[in-house]
């Protein structure tokens, strides 16, 4: 994860739990306060779809981050 914004959305989403509720109920609010790129957003959505993002633990998104590429 190289994208500052990225970096700073990802921990809102796991130490604010107002941003993390915005975040479950709709994740494109959440996700269009942030400077994402087109990939870095579907990169986000992908991975909310596939492990519910905001209730994963540390190594089901690693598991899923490291290989998608898409992060940077």
């Amino acid at each position: 994860m190289k994208s500052k914004a990225l970096k700073q959305l990802v921990r809102e989403i796991f130490s604010d739990e107002k941003t993390k509720q915005q975040f479950l109920s709709n994740p494109d609010s959440v996700i269009s306060q942030y400077p994402l790129t087109k990939q870095e957003k579907q990169a986000i959505l992908n991975t909310h779809a596939k492990l519910g993002l905001a209730t994963s633990n540390s190594g089901q998104l690693e598991a899923v981050i490291g290989p998608m590429g898409t992060w940077s």
